[in-house]
């Protein structure tokens, strides 16, 4: 029998990296709150620099262990060449700080954008780091992202990737989160287990992975055990270059009675206290509808506003 330590079912979110000048959001309730009820985990620890407020926080404070964190000091200060990235310095502080939390008391991480669907395999709780791959931001490499990392204290793949992480970082999104560790993986396949990409990422980060997620209704495959929601991709309202749909159409009238993966996945964890309302859910989206191009809303439907148009008299 082995006697290398196991990964605890202990999960760790990492938040609050800059200041909290909205509230908490729904979201990241359902987060927390499909982690608790799916996953039945030891603890959720909640780790913070700045702590949250609103509703959705304070429903949720009383069943995590919060932890106060300290970011990465050398990060805070890099000087960012690409000015769309550097809004972004939150998340890369967050990379770092989670591969030293799971490296010195192991469990699993995910990224607070997480919908938990089914409950994974306790068997993988033996292992010693497990990661899925994803749709690669770069078609002449593979990527295994980081939303979604379970690890052992002291693991040997933790370990060599945090170590190698700061002369991968270059201010880009993924070198030193994703595309780093798919390398670091080739090199040592024996320190690592793999899930497939339908593991945590079914609905991937493109546009119409996106309107998977908050526009349409698929089906998932059987071994889909979270979704990743991207949410960094599509939360701002002023961003439209992957979705119309924005965190403020993400209501607790859209969980309860829309008719998209998302809904039908979440609406389950919202409190039994919460009033919602399908007039008002109806009269939100014809709202929003009215005010979403016509080609955008048929690309999100998965049709081809060209081809459309082509069978209009």
């Amino acid at each position: 029998m082995s006697d290398r330590p196991s990964i605890p079912n202990v999960f760790h979110f990492v938040f609050g990296l800059r200041e909290q000048t909205e509230p908490f959001h729904l979201m990241y309730y359902l987060c927390l709150a499909s982690c608790l009820e799916v996953n039945r985990p030891d603890a959720v620890h909640f780790h913070f620099r700045h702590e949250p407020h609103g509703e959705w926080w304070e429903r949720i404070k009383p069943r995590l262990v919060l932890r106060a964190l300290e970011p990465d000091a050398a990060l805070q200060d890099y000087r960012y060449e690409d000015p769309a990235v550097a809004p972004f310095r939150y998340a890369h502080l967050a990379d770092f700080a989670r591969l030293r939390i799971l490296l010195a008391e192991g469990g699993i991480y995910a990224d607070i954008d997480t919908l938990f669907v089914r409950p994974f395999p306790q068997s993988w709780l033996s292992r010693q780091f497990v990661l899925g791959e994803e749709k690669s931001p770069r078609p002449d490499a593979g990527s295994l992202c980081n939303a979604w990392i379970a690890s052992a204290p002291g693991a040997a793949f933790c370990r060599i990737w945090l170590d190698g992480m700061a002369d991968a970082f270059d201010g880009s999104w993924s070198n030193h989160s994703t595309l780093l560790p798919y390398r670091l993986a080739r090199q040592h396949p024996e320190l690592i287990d793999v899930e497939p990409e339908a593991a945590f990422y079914a609905l991937d980060h493109s546009p119409r992975g996106i309107a998977g997620l908050f526009l349409r209704d698929v089906a998932l495959p059987e071994k889909a055990y979270s979704l990743h929601l991207w949410n960094h991709l599509w939360v701002d309202p002023r961003r439209r270059d992957f979705s119309h749909f924005h965190g403020g159409r993400l209501t607790v009238d859209y969980v309860a009675h829309a008719q998209t993966t998302y809904a039908r996945l979440a609406r389950r964890f919202l409190p039994a206290d919460v009033a919602t309302s399908r007039a008002r859910y109806w009269r939100d989206t014809l709202t929003a509808f009215a005010e979403t191009p016509v080609h955008a809303t048929l690309s999100a439907i998965g049709l081809d506003p060209g081809a459309v148009r082509r069978l209009l008299p």
